[in-house]
């Protein structure tokens, strides 16, 4: 299986493409600028795609989603890249995912990293600044994230779309005081991206160690989602394409 991890230079995206990689899937990694390339060179050397541009900028996510269409698109996605504070919590973590996921052609796995501060989100898309010109707020990113995974697998039976809470563990973002286990940070994603056992092909969920979760209220809110997508389709000018119910 041809699997896309974004953000995949160090912490979760890095444990996720190495197991991959030895799991013997085709790999294709992320970096954000060509100097940070160079710490995926272990993995290239290995066979490893690789795709490079900084996820802030929407024509680099264009290139990205272009070059792979060109080139063999992945069967899936693990949608790792995101960041904690600064201008581009909204353009990373919820734009970029959206705009790969609505561009790229042949995906049936969307794997979307969420997190346990989703809960602490506001389910208001009044006033949200999706283009980073000013901080934006991670507790609110990572709820429009989760919330736009639960639309992807209500609208497109075709596609899994799952969400994963990987833990608060001590990678780059999380800090080295982050308590919970790295190792167990990356597998959940690994599992739903690849897995053949009936519960990875499950679409839909809120994952935690391999365990279903109930997320905020929003995220199941058919309202909500429905403004979420209006929201990002009219703010990048790319809507997402919805399969038929018989997933054609």
């Amino acid at each position: 299986m041809r699997v896309l991890v974004t953000g995949s230079t160090d912490g979760l995206g890095l444990a996720a493409a190495e197991a991959l990689l030895k799991e013997g899937h085709d790999v294709v990694v992320h970096a954000r600028t060509g100097s940070r390339a160079g710490a995926l060179a272990p993995l290239t050397a290995q066979g490893a795609g690789l795709v490079v541009g900084d996820l802030e900028d929407r024509q680099a996510v264009l290139r990205i989603a272009t070059g792979l269409n060109a080139g063999g698109t992945p069967d899936a996605v693990i949608h790792n890249a995101g960041v904690w504070s600064g201008t581009a919590v909204m353009p990373v973590n919820v734009i970029a995912p959206y705009l790969l996921t609505a561009l790229l052609e042949g995906p049936r796995r969307h794997v979307y990293l969420s997190s346990g501060s989703h809960y602490s989100g506001r389910p208001s898309l009044d006033g949200v600044d999706w283009r980073g010109r000013t901080p934006g707020h991670y507790g609110d990113s990572k709820l429009f994230l989760t919330a736009f995974s639960a639309a992807l697998a209500r609208l497109r039976p075709d596609v899994l779309s799952n969400a994963v809470d990987p833990g608060w563990v001590p990678t780059r973002m999380g800090g080295p005081d982050a308590p919970d286990d790295l190792d167990l940070g990356h597998r959940t994603q690994v599992w739903l991206a690849t897995g053949e056992d009936p519960e990875a092909l499950t679409t839909g969920g809120y994952w935690f160690h391999r365990r279903r979760r109930q997320p905020h209220d929003a995220v199941r809110d058919i309202a909500f989602q429905d403004r979420l997508l209006e929201a990002l389709a009219g703010e990048t000018g790319v809507s997402l394409p919805v399969g038929r119910p018989d997933g054609r």
